[in-house]
């Protein structure tokens, strides 16, 4: 089975600290989420981020399927990075590795996330057609909001 990587940046001109802030909370997720997407917490985020922690979503990637996710956080490094992983989704492997860096005037986001789709050549028959686009689209939305909300670099 194909693992792929989906690897976006994006620079912000707010403090390292504000970017921490607002990307570890796992609340705001769902401000920074396409309203389509019926994004919800169920559980999990009552507490600032720690390494352990688990979080319970519904959302609704496609064709109105309601899908429940779960996450873990497996890293935290204090204001540099942390990682979530799915337990249980849509996807066979998902690993999302989330960095803040100062930069001249700002921060510089980064994720990177390795993924695996369900369903053999099915799956990797999808990926373009379907998942990579709904990828790019979630994180293009994201990067709006967060200019609206903190401004543009």
């Amino acid at each position: 089975m194909k693992i792929y990587r989906f690897h976006k940046k994006q620079n912000l001109p707010i403090t390292k600290a504000q970017a921490w802030d607002f990307l570890s909370d796992p609340k705001n997720l769902k401000t920074i989420t396409p309203e389509y997407m019926g994004f919800n917490i169920l559980s999990g985020a009552d507490r600032p981020m720690f390494a352990g922690q688990i979080i319970q979503y519904i959302v609704t990637p496609i064709l109105g399927i309601k899908t429940k996710w779960v996450t873990e956080i497996t890293h935290v490094k204090e204001g540099e990075y942390f990682v979530d992983e799915q337990r249980f989704g849509p996807y066979a492997l998902w690993h999302h590795k989330h960095f803040i860096k100062a930069i001249d005037g700002g921060v510089e986001m980064e994720d990177i996330i390795d993924y695996k789709i369900p369903m053999g050549v099915l799956g990797q028959l999808m990926h373009p057609i379907l998942v990579k686009p709904k990828l790019e689209e979630i994180f293009n939305h994201r990067t709006v909001k967060l200019e609206k909300l903190f401004g543009k670099y």
